[in-house]
């Protein structure tokens, strides 16, 4: 069991490292290292040897391995990221970067994506340090950096130059899974993330003939985007189960006591109510317009114009997804994959999701377990390549009024201290038998 020091120390650390300005804009202006020396520090402290590796001056990431009992069993791969994404202090009630302490919570920047489950990674070392615990089998520790952007300076360079160092390990966990989901009616639900949408950041550009605004245009190049863009909009995408939305759709089924009928998973998902958010942007690929670029000046029009598409799709959809953006785009419109990254699977009925799902409801057995695929991407992706099997395992139980998925890249994100104290328990408890 992790020890009061524990319990102490994430809060601690979840301060600290908030307090450690590490905003990620993209293109590349980040500085990781102080983050990186801070949580190396700590590891150092717990008898380890960590390692610090850069592809570019100041985007640190740091490496350790903790040796397990059985050199026989394969190794776990333990990861968070270091950075954050930008907060703009006028619209928060404190300063995103003080790591603030106050009624029972932490305040600011990363206290929930991720720099608490830093904390937690960090006060459970440091617990089995001081207690003399070693775990079943070797778990790799990683503190990345650049995971809010392409990942190219993070786990993408870990993965490609440093492959080494994950030497044997076969599955690991990082963020987004395991926290209290509130469905409005008394139940608490705790989603274990085994899968992950693919990640397809488009790039559009449309081509025309310049020229003055005031004359007939036929070869607009603003217009051919608009239209473009209008319909990746409004493209209603079909439904695409898989093996793991298809689970998560069933036990949530099971739980409110209704028919899982596949055949009419819109209508499914209107019985579920509220935990529907848990599904819902999973059934489908997606494609959602979010920048605009065109004309340098109001009568002048322009012979480009530029868009990009937040694209994601499900394993096994980017085939259709490809196809359809072929399709929508048209012959004038031009597109590329700005990002692009894999869609993830992992089982569920591995040992390791079931030790994931025991040390849950080990100190949450009101709650309800269920598995869900994320909308989004993590590190994982990156760390796959390697042939790394990852979970969404980052846990927090979370009172009713605070809305975990909406603190994500939103403004006042804060943690509850319970909360952390939580989440040491129950990585504590998984990684011990794990």
């Amino acid at each position: 069991m992790a020890d009061q020091q524990a319990l102490d120390e994430v809060v601690e650390f979840t301060s600290g490292l908030i307090r450690i300005d590490t905003t990620n804009r993209g293109g590349g202006d980040c500085q990781e290292r102080p983050a990186a020396e801070y949580a190396a520090e700590r590891l150092a402290g717990a008898g380890l040897e960590p390692l610090m590796l850069e592809r570019t001056r100041g985007r640190t990431n740091v490496v350790a391995r903790i040796a397990g009992t059985d050199p026989s069993a394969d190794a776990l791969l333990v990861h968070g990221h270091l950075d954050v994404v930008p907060a703009e202090a006028a619209d928060w009630s404190v300063d995103p970067f003080s790591g603030e302490i106050r009624d029972g919570v932490v305040w600011g920047r990363g206290a929930v994506d991720m720099k608490n489950m830093d904390a937690m990674i960090l006060a459970v070392v440091r617990s089995w340090a001081r207690q003399g615990v070693r775990p079943r089998r070797d778990v790799v520790v990683a503190f990345t950096a650049d995971e809010e952007a392409s990942a190219e300076d993070g786990s993408g360079f870990l993965a490609d130059e440093h492959p080494e160092l994950f030497e044997g390990c076969t599955e690991g966990v990082s963020e987004s899974g395991a926290f209290t989901f509130h469905d409005g009616s008394g139940r608490q639900i705790y989603p274990i993330a085994a899968g992950e949408r693919g990640t397809g950041w488009l790039k559009l550009t449309a081509r025309g003939r310049a020229g003055h605004g005031s004359k007939v245009n036929t070869e607009n190049a603003v217009t051919r985007l608009a239209a473009a863009v209008t319909r990746i909009g409004e493209h209603e995408w079909p439904l695409r189960l898989t093996p793991t939305v298809r689970a998560a759709l069933g036990e949530l089924a099971a739980l409110y006591g209704v028919d899982a009928d596949f055949e009419d998973v819109d209508g499914l998902l209107r019985k579920l109510g509220p935990a529907a958010k848990l599904v819902e942007s999973t059934v489908r690929n997606s494609a959602n317009p979010t920048m605009l670029d065109a004309g340098y000046k109001v009568n002048v029009i322009p012979g480009e114009a530029v868009a990009y598409v937040d694209g994601r799709y499900l394993a096994g959809g980017e085939e259709e997804f490809r196809a359809t953006l072929d399709r929508l785009t048209g012959p004038d419109v031009e597109w590329e994959f700005a990002h692009h990254e894999v869609a993830l699977q992992a089982p569920l009925d591995s040992p390791t999701y079931a030790k994931m799902r025991a040390a849950v409801e080990e100190f949450a057995p009101e709650g309800h377990v269920v598995p869900y695929c994320m909308s989004g991407g993590t590190d994982a992706k990156q760390f796959s390549r390697l042939g790394i099997t990852g979970y969404g395992f980052a846990p927090l139980k979370l009172p009713e009024d605070l809305d975990y998925q909406a603190l994500f890249h939103g403004v006042d994100e804060r943690v509850p201290v319970e909360a952390l104290h939580f989440g040491v328990r129950v990585l504590d408890r998984f990684l011990r038998t794990a």
